[in-house]
């Protein structure tokens, strides 16, 4: 086993799981993005894995395949989907996909990082929640499992911190430059510039903003934090905004 620190980061083929691969491996991580695109970043240490994390089966084999070569030391779950759509369009169906996805997978994950992490006796894990699990319109699926991060992360930090394993949530706002973000509000539009205007800080969210959060939270000096929820929304949820 490498004495390197070694990651896996969801979603890390794009938008904000991408801007996160990209610190780590600047930071001299090994890193394995398992994502459905491979980042457009090439790196030595650099390990795109193509995979749909809805697809239970195939997760659980890429977990095990990796966590058997690899001890891993940092789990990121930052892949997400909104699935956007009012109350009486949202279904049954959009909640099982999101709930595994969002939750699922991260616990398939997490199970296949744990032996080295207790037996080493360290680990950090980092789980992308969402402002819109304080509520959001047409979130119904999206902010239930944003939502159910939080509870799974907090019960898993009261598990794993005798073993020196930290687990910690991000919950951004909106994030300008991702494809998620722009889906529902269009660069340069009207409803980005009132969007804009509801926030308290007065600007988006950028990819950064979110990496900055996360690798506090990964950070070995951040052994004394755990089952914490960081917003990073620019005031947005200490007050409302339609977003």
């Amino acid at each position: 086993m490498s004495e390197r620190e070694t990651a896996i980061v969801t979603g890390g083929g794009a938008g904000i799981g991408a801007a996160i691969v990209k610190e780590m491996l600047d930071r001299g991580f090994e890193v394995f993005s398992l994502a459905r695109e491979k980042p457009a970043l090439r790196h030595p240490l650099l390990h795109a894995v193509e995979i749909d994390l809805l697809d239970a089966r195939a997760t659980s084999q890429a977990a095990v395949e990796i966590a058997g070569r690899h001890a891993i030391t940092h789990f990121v779950h930052n892949a997400g989907v909104t699935r956007h759509k009012l109350v009486d369009q949202a279904s049954a169906e959009d909640i099982r996909d999101l709930a595994q996805l969002h939750l699922g997978s991260a616990l398939i994950l997490l199970q296949a990082c744990l032996p080295a992490m207790k037996q080493n006796k360290f680990g950090r894990v980092v789980m992308i929640s969402s402002r819109a699990a304080l509520g959001a319109i047409g979130r119904t699926a999206y902010s239930a499992t944003k939502a159910g991060i939080v509870g799974m992360g907090r019960s898993w930090a009261l598990e794993l911190a005798p073993f020196g394993i930290t687990v910690n949530m991000v919950a951004p706002g909106p994030v300008q430059g991702t494809a998620m973000f722009h889906e529902l509000i269009p660069a340069g539009g009207d409803s980005e510039a009132a969007l804009t205007a509801a926030i308290p800080m007065k600007r988006l969210g950028r990819p950064e903003d979110v990496v900055n959060a996360v690798m506090f939270f990964a950070a070995r000096q951040s052994g004394f934090i755990t089952g914490q929820v960081l917003y990073v929304c620019g005031g947005l949820s200490v007050g409302s905004a339609a977003i």
